[in-house]
């Protein structure tokens, strides 16, 4: 079966709920698009089917029915952490391994989720071009003479580009918001604390967390609540040392 252009979590859980696709088959997918357009310079570190695997094979301990990221490819900002994977932030110099997931990301990957990799941004999370990182120049997924955006370059353009349902970003002062509109995507940055930020890259301290989905136009309203109930599975209590707002729900979408 061929995927869409475009992958959202709807038509995802959609096909896997008409046993139309499997995780195994979507992921080979999402690899094999994002190594035919490497040039763009999306991923640091695109995960390997081998790397992959026990998240897949994690899934038959999850329900799909109480799972609601179940089999959904996402994508991780090279500033947050999955354990067993390098955290560079742009920086090859500062890199290093972590041995514990990022709490937002753990949330995901209990909701079902299936990591990808990790992508490429502004060097320390610090630019709003997407054009500052020795990794190479992410390339705008819709107009090559435009720039991505940034910081949380390559975690739009991996969206965008269907090589993942929705991404991981981080957004201080407009990091996920810019390179989301500059992509056509959703792109929600949480209040401080509402997602919890441990396990973000350890050398230059980020506190808000964003998430990124692809927009169906003629169904603005219901993307809304798509990308309103992503988030709503990994907001919540956690480690924020600035301050613990979580209570307040507040959220920001940008078009």
């Amino acid at each position: 079966m061929n995927l869409p252009e475009k992958l959202t979590i709807k038509w995802l859980r959609e096909a896997y709920c008409a046993g139309m696709l499997t995780p195994e088959a979507v992921v080979e997918t999402c690899l094999a698009r994002a190594k035919a357009e490497e040039e763009k310079h999306v991923w640091i570190h695109l995960m390997s089917m081998e790397e992959i695997r026990p998240y897949i094979r994690g899934l038959a301990s999850k329900p799909r029915e109480t799972c609601p990221l179940w089999g959904i490819p996402f994508a991780i900002k090279d500033n947050i952490d999955l354990a067993g994977v390098q955290t560079t932030a742009g920086n090859p110099g500062y890199a290093y391994l972590p041995k514990e997931t990022a709490e937002a990301v753990r949330r995901a990957l209990d909701a079902g989720a299936i990591p990808i990799g990790k992508t490429n941004l502004d060097q320390f999370a610090t630019g709003l071009v997407g054009t500052r990182s020795p990794y190479g120049e992410v390339h705008n997924a819709l107009r090559p003479e435009l720039i991505s955006g940034g910081s949380s370059s390559g975690s739009a353009a991996a969206v965008a580009l269907g090589q993942a349902a929705f991404a991981f970003g981080t957004d201080t002062a407009g990091s996920g918001r810019v390179p989301a509109a500059l992509h056509g995507l959703y792109g929600w940055k949480a209040s401080v604390g509402a997602i919890p930020s441990k396990a973000l890259y350890r050398h230059v301290k980020v506190w808000t967390v964003s998430v990124y989905l692809p927009i169906r136009w003629r169904m603005c309203w219901r993307w809304t609540a798509v990308c309103a109930d992503c988030a709503r599975m990994i907001r919540g209590p956690g480690h924020c040392p600035v301050w613990r707002p979580w209570r307040r729900n507040i959220f920001i979408l940008q078009i």
